[in-house]
């Protein structure tokens, strides 16, 4: 994960420090990181990543639901990394029930609400995959801006696009607010995660996953963790198992994904600032 501790780098040493909405941060502009699947699966080896988290969420997503209750049932815990924002006095006015919120990622992803109903915006892209994989609309987008003030929070990854060529697939993602401490290795893996199961059910190779980070920033109270993290020295990457079975992107269930081999560096706390 050299690719990520660089960029971590570059923020240190040369970011802007600026006022934010929850807290100071020091940001840097339209950064990019590529992670060739080839080298193994890019879940952070630094410090511990949260990966049953990380399959969770993303399933939770692919079901399009926007139910932190569901979840807490995916993830087998009394709290998630939503409930903070399930709970947050801003949004819980508006929720339709405790849990509720509101039409966020997996709600878009395949319930974007079109003139003429809903729009299944994955299973289209997936469709495409399979019949012209040359197609350059296979973009997928949860910036829905007729929607924003229905949804707990605004997506942070905001959109990613497919590109297929000689029966391999890479994914490019484009994400405008970039907790580079917390988020930011949790959404590389999840991005990972997404494509390589996209990849098996269009049975193709995954190939390359990148992000762009346009306001890429670091919390002033994640300092110490930061420098802690960049004194360490990646191992090496794990590798993903994916149940062979599993042709639908529906299909796939927690017992379905696993990562092999991986042997992290412990854990380092820091706040999440909601």
């Amino acid at each position: 994960m050299k690719t990520y501790q660089n960029v971590l780098r570059q923020i240190m040493d040369s970011g802007i420090d600026r006022e934010g909405r929850n807290g100071n941060t020091r940001a840097l502009f339209a950064l990019q990181m590529r992670f060739p699947m080839a080298d193994g699966f890019p879940a952070m080896t630094t410090k511990k990543l949260a990966f049953k988290a990380v399959t969770s969420e993303l399933l939770w997503f692919i079901e399009g639901s926007g139910d932190d209750n569901r979840l807490k049932e995916l993830n087998g815990s009394e709290r998630t990394i939503w409930t903070d924002n399930a709970e947050a006095p801003y949004w819980k006015p508006k929720a339709k029930f405790p849990g509720d919120l509101g039409r966020i990622y997996g709600v878009q992803w395949r319930s974007w609400q079109g003139p003429n109903g809903k729009v299944d915006q994955l299973k289209e892209v997936i469709e495409k995959l399979k019949t012209n994989p040359s197609d350059r609309r296979l973009v997928v987008s949860a910036w829905n801006p007729g929607e924003l003030d229905q949804m707990a929070l605004p997506p942070c990854h905001m959109l990613f696009q497919f590109f297929a060529a000689d029966g391999k697939l890479s994914l490019h993602m484009v994400q405008r607010s970039c907790d580079m401490f917390l988020g930011v290795p949790f959404n590389i893996s999840s991005y990972a995660l997404l494509l390589s199961m996209v990849a098996q059910v269009v049975d193709m190779q995954p190939h390359e996953c990148i992000l762009t980070l346009n306001d890429a920033h670091i919390y002033h109270e994640h300092f110490d963790a930061v420098q802690e993290q960049l004194s360490r020295e990646p191992r090496p990457l794990p590798k993903l198992w994916l149940n062979p079975e599993i042709k639908d992107i529906d299909s796939f269930t927690m017992d379905d994904i696993r990562l092999e081999n991986y042997d992290p560096l412990p854990a380092i706390k820091a706040k999440m600032l909601v």
